[in-house]
């Protein structure tokens, strides 16, 4: 697999991360043996430096720095919330035009990775901006109670950086993201694994602005969507400019 560079230069690189890689190596995933990390790494020839990370099923912008004086730079720009991250969501139901949610979410614990960590650690703030871009309506009865089904596209702002934040806010307001196998709806997973074949979770961040930490230029890299995303975009009819 040949990774998709979006952006390059001496201190840093983009790539479009794929739906399923895994960014690093993790003790949690021993069988696997791809990561973007090093296939960064092995297809530049050059050492490369994690400075965020983007879940295994999510797909999209993913930045890496080329030096260690880079990457420490960007990691606190990212632990400033300096970066601006845009995303992509399909969710269930038709979400509201425009919201702001605030809402603290507690830190989601791994039963063994996190063994030893507080486990009362008290929830901490999460902010998201969401505008919904596009509905559908379809004559699919996937829950008894309503004979169609309705889903919308949502674009994902998040102020402040929690570990599945989108994901969980999203399910908060009742309009859980496809494909979400933890916060998700079950049933609306399943209909479009078996309607539309799409198994992937459906979030995608698709832009990623900041300022250089050399040049201090402003940076807007964004990632296009694979053949999934566009096939649901084809199928519903909607022209969205990414």
């Amino acid at each position: 697999m040949t990774l998709e560079i979006l952006y390059q230069d001496e201190h840093l690189i983009a790539i479009n991360k794929p739906a399923g890689l895994l960014v690093h190596r993790s003790w949690l995933d021993k069988g696997e043996t791809q990561f973007a990390m090093q296939m960064t790494r092995d297809q530049i020839g050059q050492h490369v430096y994690t400075v965020h990370r983007l879940d295994r099923p999510t797909s999209g912008v993913l930045l890496f720095a080329l030096d260690s004086d880079t990457a420490r730079r960007l990691t606190d720009a990212f632990a400033e919330h300096r970066m601006q991250k845009t995303y992509l969501a399909l969710v269930r139901g038709w979400a509201p035009l425009g919201h702001f949610l605030d809402y603290p979410l507690k830190e989601e614990l791994d039963r063994i990775a996190d063994k030893f960590a507080d486990q009362d650690k008290p929830a901490q703030p999460a902010k998201t901006h969401f505008r919904c871009l596009e509905r559908i309506e379809v004559p699919h009865a996937v829950s008894a109670r309503h004979p169609t089904s309705r889903y919308s596209l949502v674009q994902c702002l998040p102020l402040t950086g929690r570990k599945h934040q989108i994901r969980r806010h999203l399910a908060h307001l009742r309009h859980p993201i496809v494909g979400d196998t933890s916060h998700g709806d079950g049933k609306h997973n399943r209909f479009f694994r078996e309607q539309f074949g799409c198994d992937r979770l459906m979030l995608h961040h698709h832009q990623l602005a900041f300022r250089h930490p050399h040049s201090n230029e402003m940076l807007t890299i964004k990632a296009a969507l694979d053949e999934r995303w566009q096939q649901r975009l084809k199928e519903f009819g909607w022209s969205v400019q990414i």
